[in-house]
């Protein structure tokens, strides 16, 4: 049925709501779906999450391959360079599955048709994909093949969130020539390294230094300065070199990374009520990880009841915010009148999904929750004037079936770094607390 030079890939369920476009990133190789992962589709085709669009989004696709009338037992293909999908019925368990599984559980299911197709085509290479690690397991104990989901992974997160660069003082004078000048181009300034598009950096030693900024646009180095927004003043050399970044205009792509209390977020909202008047409006969003599957619609209360608990986080950054410029100041109760006209929008991505993004300031917060799917489903629908903020701690992930190198923010920081409209920054210095930044440091 199949050729021996191709190797067969098993789906888990998870692979195609993580991805429901993954059939096609296979290469040649033939793709099986059991039976049972259309039954678990089925239940999350309704709903408004994320999820569920992907569980719907495969249906609609796996029925337009269907309508042109094939086979469903000889396979359908995917088309030119891809392999042949197959749907495959439910297959008896093996001796082995018998006195180990229950027959009632799905993975074991898909499972079950994994060892099949293994023990049916002895001659051809069956591995079972899940971005379940426990399913792995289970099928690497039967001497099954299994890997997790690779498409979107990054290889090496190191290189992204390795933090600032610091590098010696080349020359003598730098130092104080960037005091003095604040710009430097880069053929005077002595530095002999390989810069990306907007890379920030520290040049000096622990007595003389400087906060720097590569401009490749127009080829200089700048010093950077600590610039205070909405009340809120930079801390670290860090926090200097985000929000230099998230108030620059001509930077329209922004990814923020660091542990909990190194103030991704408060700078992010800082920066943008410094600028509300460049902008429409201004979005402040977060997704919500569902749990058991379920979405909103499932707790009780009114709508603004039922996401209130996910988005007191940000309404506290906002608070911070009021307390440094003062409860009573003009500036605090405007923030106010621009919740109340929606100026200042604080949502679920779920409620914003259909709204222009077109001059807006858009700070999806908690953004490593995200697939690098729904990453790009965002960021495709900026129109211009927009400036966009993904920010997050990428070892702190909510979603089951994503890790530190398969999340969307991973997945952009990764892809976008050297790109003249992106700057990644990675905060590693707690500022929200001496108690909070050592349970940080200490506690894994």
């Amino acid at each position: 049925m199949k050729q021996s030079n191709k190797k067969t890939f098993v789906l888990d369920t998870n692979v195609i709501l993580h991805d429901y476009h993954s059939i096609f990133n296979f290469e040649e190789n033939d793709i099986v779906i059991p039976i049972v992962v259309l039954e678990e589709l089925d239940k999350f085709k309704k709903g408004n999450e994320t999820i569920n669009l992907q569980a719907r989004e495969f249906m609609r696709e796996l029925d337009r391959l269907t309508e042109i009338g094939v086979d469903l037992e000889d396979g359908i293909p995917l088309g030119k360079d891809r392999g042949t999908l197959y749907i495959i019925n439910g297959k008896p368990f093996n001796k082995a599955m018998q006195m180990a599984f229950s027959e009632q559980i799905p993975d074991h299911k898909i499972l079950a048709v994994a060892l099949w197709e293994k023990e049916q085509f002895p001659d051809k290479h069956v591995i079972l994909v899940s971005q379940d690690i426990n399913l792995r397991m289970k099928a690497r104990a039967l001497k099954m093949e299994a890997q997790d989901y690779k498409t979107g992974k990054v290889a090496d997160t190191a290189r992204i969130f390795d933090g600032m660069r610091t590098l010696p003082n080349t020359s003598d004078d730098f130092v104080g020539r960037l005091y003095r000048e604040s710009v430097i181009t880069m053929d005077k300034s002595g530095l002999e390294n390989d810069f990306y598009a907007n890379e920030y950096f520290i040049v000096g030693d622990e007595k003389s230094n400087v906060l720097c900024y590569y401009n490749q646009n127009l080829g200089v180095i700048e010093k950077v300065k600590k610039v205070r927004a909405s009340g809120i003043t930079p801390r670290n050399a860090e926090q200097s070199f985000a929000m230099d970044a998230l108030m620059r205009s001509d930077i329209q792509l922004i990814t923020v990374t660091g542990k909990a209390g190194t103030g991704k977020t408060l700078m992010a909202l800082a920066a943008a009520l410094e600028q509300a008047k460049g902008y429409g409006q201004i979005y402040l969003s977060r997704p919500v990880v569902a749990l058991g599957g379920k979405d909103l619609g499932y707790l009780p209360g009114n709508e603004k009841q039922k996401i209130s608990p996910y988005m007191q986080p940000l309404f506290d950054n906002l608070n911070v915010i009021k307390h440094a410029l003062g409860v009573n100041s003009k500036a605090s109760q405007s923030f106010d009148a621009m919740i109340k006209e929606e100026k200042l929008l604080i949502s679920p991505l779920a409620y914003i999904r259909g709204r222009s993004l077109s001059n807006v300031f858009f700070i999806v917060d908690e953004s490593q929750n995200l697939t690098p799917h729904e990453i790009k489903t965002i960021i495709t629908r900026a129109g211009e004037g927009t400036k966009m903020v993904f920010t997050g701690d990428v070892e702190q992930i909510d979603s089951p079936f994503l890790d530190m190198r398969s999340n969307g923010l991973s997945y952009l920081a990764d892809k976008m770094k050297g790109q003249t409209p992106f700057v990644h920054i990675n905060l590693t210095h707690g500022e929200r607390s001496s108690l909070a930044d050592l349970a940080s440091r200490l506690l894994d």
